[in-house]
């Protein structure tokens, strides 16, 4: 098969995976959340019992195709000689919302939906984090993934034999602080669903502003 028909059909299906992925993510922090809390008792019983884990199971392993032909995507990128500051970043952010699904996010709903013992309140207060923390991270991801082709080659911060920009290394080291925040943090201006928005498009203006300038 020809090169670029086959590097087109790994990106198609990248986008394809990451779709379903990323509205599940949505859809569980804009949607389901509220309705958990307004819903009557037979009502959250029955969604906690049928829709969740069937929702569930596709964002998992939706977020698991896209990490895998996004892999294939990079390394395609990578032995190019295309590799920049914003899909590492990108890339990097997407990573941490992989392992966020199936470390921290499936593991507790399981229990938090009471499909494994276990403290419910507790498990479900680490998968609300993590799943926020995606969520804060979905939009500067979708940012790095476009803006590595679009404007990687023209801006500063762009990785290259002359090395690694500072502004690269603020922003690897903001995204790090802010998945161990996911892991042993606090919600804080993401408890809110207008919170999570705010702060994820800020993060982008953040991050990629620093690249840009600095």
């Amino acid at each position: 098969m020809d090169s670029e028909i086959l590097s087109f059909i790994v990106r198609w299906g990248h986008l394809l995976f990451g779709i379903t992925w990323i509205g599940l993510l949505y859809y569980f922090n804009f949607i389901q959340g509220g309705y958990f809390k307004a819903a009557s008792p037979e009502g959250l019983s029955d969604a906690k019992a049928k829709l969740a884990p069937e929702a569930l199971w596709w964002f998992r392993w939706g977020a698991m195709a896209t990490f895998i032909t996004g892999v294939i995507l990079l390394g395609m990128v990578h032995g190019k000689g295309l590799l920049n500051s914003y899909i590492v970043l990108g890339a990097l952010m997407g990573t941490f919302m992989f392992l966020n699904v199936w470390l921290i996010i499936w593991p507790n709903q399981k229990i938090a939906l009471g499909m494994v013992e276990g403290d419910a309140p507790a498990a479900g207060a680490k998968a609300l984090l993590a799943s926020r923390t995606n969520t804060l991270f979905s939009a500067p991801m979708a940012y790095g993934m476009l803006g590595s082709s679009h404007l990687g080659y023209s801006a500063n911060g762009l990785l290259s034999a002359n090395g690694l920009s500072t502004g690269f290394y603020i922003g690897l080291g903001l995204i790090v602080l802010l998945e161990l925040n996911a892991i042993f943090g606090k919600l804080g201006p993401m408890a809110s669903v207008k919170g999570v928005i705010h702060a994820s498009l800020g993060l982008t203006a953040v991050i990629f502003a620093i690249l840009h300038y600095v």
